[in-house]
């Protein structure tokens, strides 16, 4: 786990205020019709 943010695809690890508006979707009304979806947020480095 301890080298799950290294060397990313993008030069830097992500920031909360990149990742969160995702989940602030998803919390709110807008989101509501969104279901059995899967977003990766990862910055561009595949996490399995």
């Amino acid at each position: 786990m301890q080298n799950l943010g290294a060397n990313p695809p993008l030069g830097r690890p992500g920031q909360p205020v990149e990742v969160a508006p995702i989940y602030v979707l998803l919390a709110s009304d807008e989101g509501s019709y969104i279901t059995g979806q899967r977003f990766g947020v990862t910055g561009g480095k595949p996490i399995l």
